[in-house]
């Protein structure tokens, strides 16, 4: 498993976030160190999309830090910022796709915005990051509204790819698919992640994804991170909230093998 040794790649200090007169994230600090799988999870409306969407820029904080490699975002300049957005990808919950683009022009949208290069390496590299999340050349010219939902996941993950970044931010990848579709899509993350030494930042609600991909996994709860640590750490835990997510009924049916594997994989680091 990753350690602190290895940098961190993600630093979230004393973070405030809030709409109108609620907060939603309350002095929230967090690392996710480099060449890890970090699992973010929370009951629902707790803020865990509002995280990511805040170190990308979407929501604006109200107090605290973000730096990304290094970066403080909030002192950063135009072009800082900008150098430091195309060393990170984005898939979005549900894809997000572009329904009015062709799967070529959504892989391609990110290196149209960003480099200047021809056509023709345009359409080579658009095909070989289909390729490389399990898709043929085929479904080049077809649209969004002609894919399946497995499918449309592996195009956003293509183009979320497509400036080689050394971070990815995945919102909630595995919702809406099939139990055999997500466990497919769960090893093809983890696959890229070790094969191109990814920092993975998984937004997540799915027990078997973060049995089986996450090195480290933080828990959010009352604005703040409540526990980060491996597998072991959140079955060892007794906050109450942890405790009924990952040993309530659903959490036994991750899988026996699931907390014994988590475990033994903690002995053994």
């Amino acid at each position: 498993m990753p350690a602190a040794a290895n940098g961190v790649a993600i630093r979230v200090r004393d973070l405030v976030v809030g709409f109108g007169g609620a907060r939603i994230l309350d002095q929230l600090s967090l690392d996710v160190f480099r060449g890890e799988v970090l699992g973010f999870v929370g009951g629902s409306g707790q803020g865990k999309s509002v995280l990511m969407r805040t170190i990308i820029g979407l929501v604006p904080k109200r107090e605290g830090t973000i730096e990304v490699s290094g970066v403080d975002l909030g002192r950063a300049s135009a072009e800082e910022r900008q150098a430091t957005e195309r060393r990170w990808g984005i898939l979005f919950q549900q894809g997000a796709l572009f329904s009015s683009l062709t799967v070529r022009q959504n892989v391609q949208f990110p290196m149209r915005e960003y480099l200047e290069i021809s056509d023709r390496l345009l359409e080579e590299i658009a095909v070989a990051k289909l390729e490389m999340v399990g898709l043929k050349a085929d479904v080049v010219d077809k649209f969004p509204s002609e894919l399946s939902g497995g499918m449309i996941k592996r195009v956003a993950l293509a183009r979320a790819l497509a400036l080689d970044p050394e971070i990815v931010f995945l919102d909630e990848p595995t919702s809406g698919l099939d139990p055999i579709g997500a466990a497919d899509f769960d090893n093809l993350i983890r696959t890229l992640q070790q094969t191109l030494g990814l920092t993975v930042f998984m937004v997540t609600h799915d027990l078997d994804s973060l049995y089986t991909i996450c090195d480290r996994i933080a828990a959010l709860a009352d604005g703040k991170v409540i526990a980060a640590g491996p597998m072991a750490t959140m079955l060892a835990s007794e906050h109450p909230w942890l405790k009924a997510y990952f040993h309530g009924q659903r959490g036994r049916l991750a899988g026996p093998a699931g907390p014994a594997r988590a475990m033994g994989a903690a002995g053994a680091a």
